[in-house]
């Protein structure tokens, strides 16, 4: 969830936010650092046990929150980094790829941040109607007739919300932040106190339940989750315009990302404490209901699905601000349509916010036709949030490579920050092998069409659409895009 504190006005990026400015409006880094915990601290946590336990024992999850942390924390250094070598570049993670690469790439890595933030919220609905199902059977797995009409009431009523003016909004998400953090934490105490040695000590390598396969394999089959859990940790990059200092941009999110990784891997721990892994895969998600109830009976149940609720809801208020922001400052910048940088009397994004929530809609209507709604949107939320990941890390290899912004700065720091950045170039490109070729089909089903927009505000300005590289590198979404729509039509890809 992000605490987005009252400001006074949502224009265009101001990049003379160095040195500090002490005004009231402005961020502190404590709140700062509570966006990015916020931000990565919603639905996927509750469902960790299972999607871990489905996977691996003991062992490979260590393994893979070590990669996972290690992975990610090179991706906070990188948001730590750009956010002290360019210090002007105000405008969240987007603004990034298009100064490394140019505007079409940073127009493709905007859409992309913001189709997964759309992805991702229609996950929290599928979530939420997903944990009454455990409650009230017409809810099912989030997928029927009853769960899209309660998730679209509920779309357009936060829609309603945050159209009043992001003060109201902010005020809810600082309430729901300690409402969501308490209940995981009585989950970890209870389990650990609850633990069974000798579950724990079969847990190890669960080789006796089945073949979960080779441990390279079992880490690779976590990797979608550690990631969707993580998507966040550019919380205060995204609001850097609004920090008292720009410094504590990159620290809130260092300090943020290793107290969440510390709680996701306790989380983990502690499920495989109480219940042998193949109990532990086959819990109905939100899978941490299951595993609380085991241990302390119904009340268990009521406990963890309110939990749910409440995270989920101020995870979903903060993910559509999140998203309505990302078109409406690439708008200001002249690098979306004019339109998309309509804000209404209540300084609210407005038009933004319309077509924020009309995805939303339709991606909720789509859960219909797919096979497991739940893990679809998951997984496609992820593979979208890959690319503007991808491309800041490698803008900051580039820029280490390169020199640029480090004429005053001591070799072995660029050095150290060129490894950084390599690393986790490197980490976004296994991911995207992980995550697989069909989510990065589908994702430039989006892409594609998408463009017309990026055409449609070049025009508006009078600018040249694209050069010769970004002429091919369209050519090649677009042909990406229609291979995706064909084997969506064929079958060939199954969702």
């Amino acid at each position: 969830m992000v605490d987005r504190t009252p400001v006074a006005s949502t224009s265009a990026p101001d990049a003379s936010t160095d040195p500090p400015v002490e005004t009231s409006g402005k961020m502190s880094l404590p709140t700062l650092t509570g966006m990015v915990v916020g931000g990565m601290v919603g639905a996927g946590v509750f469902s960790l046990p299972a999607r871990f336990g489905v996977a691996t024992g003991i062992l490979g999850s260590l393994i893979a929150w070590a990669i996972a942390g290690t992975g990610m924390l090179m991706l906070a250094f990188v948001f730590q980094n750009l956010a002290i070598r360019k210090p002007s570049l105000d405008s969240g993670v987007f603004i990034y790829a298009k100064a490394g690469f140019g505007d079409y790439v940073g127009f493709n890595s905007a859409i992309g941040f913001w189709a997964s933030a759309v992805a991702g919220n229609t996950f929290y609905w599928v979530f939420i109607t997903a944990t009454l199902g455990g409650l009230f059977p017409g809810f099912g797995d989030g997928d029927t007739v009853l769960s899209v009409a309660v998730s679209t009431i509920g779309v357009w009523l936060f829609h309603y919300l945050i159209a009043r003016g992001i003060r109201d909004a902010a005020v809810i998400n600082r309430i729901v932040t300690v409402f969501k953090i308490l209940p995981i934490l009585v989950f970890i105490v209870v389990l650990f106190v609850a633990l069974d040695a000798g579950i724990f000590a079969d847990n190890w390598t669960a080789t006796g339940y089945g073949d979960l396969g080779n441990l390279n394999e079992q880490v690779r089959n976590t990797m979608i989750i550690t990631t969707f859990v993580f998507l966040g940790i550019e919380g205060a990059s995204v609001y850097s315009r609004y920090a008292k200092r720009r410094a504590d941009v990159g620290r809130a999110t260092v300090i943020g990302f290793l107290s969440v990784l510390s709680i996701f891997a306790l989380v983990t721990l502690s499920s495989y404490s109480v219940m042998a892994q193949p109990q532990i895969a086959g819990t109905r998600q939100p899978s941490m209901i299951g595993l609380f109830e085991h241990v302390v009976g119904d009340w268990g149940r009521w406990f963890i699905s309110i939990a749910v609720i409440v995270s989920v809801l101020g995870a979903y208020l903060a993910w559509t601000l999140m998203a309505a922001e990302v078109m409406f400052i690439p708008a200001r910048n002249e690098d979306f349509p004019a339109f998309l940088g309509r804000e209404n009397d209540k300084a609210t994004p407005i038009t933004a916010l319309v077509i924020t929530s009309l995805a939303v809609q339709g991606l909720l209507v789509a859960t219909f036709v797919l096979t497991d709604a739940l893990n679809f949107m998951l997984d496609l939320c992820t593979s979208l949030a890959l690319i503007p990941y991808f491309l800041a890390a490698a803008y900051a290899l580039k820029l280490g490579l390169t020199g640029e912004a480090y004429e005053d700065v001591e070799p072995r720091t660029r050095r150290k920050e060129t490894i950084i950045g390599g690393i986790a170039t490197a980490y976004t490109v296994f991911l995207f092998e992980a995550a697989g070729l069909k989510f990065l089909l589908l994702s430039t089903v989006i892409l594609a069409p998408a463009t017309l927009l990026y055409v449609k505000a070049r025009s508006e300005r009078g600018r040249r659409i694209f050069s010769p590289v970004e002429i091919a590198l369209c050519a090649l979404v677009v042909a990406a895009g229609i291979t995706g729509v064909v084997g969506l039509w064929t079958g060939l890809i199954a969702i």
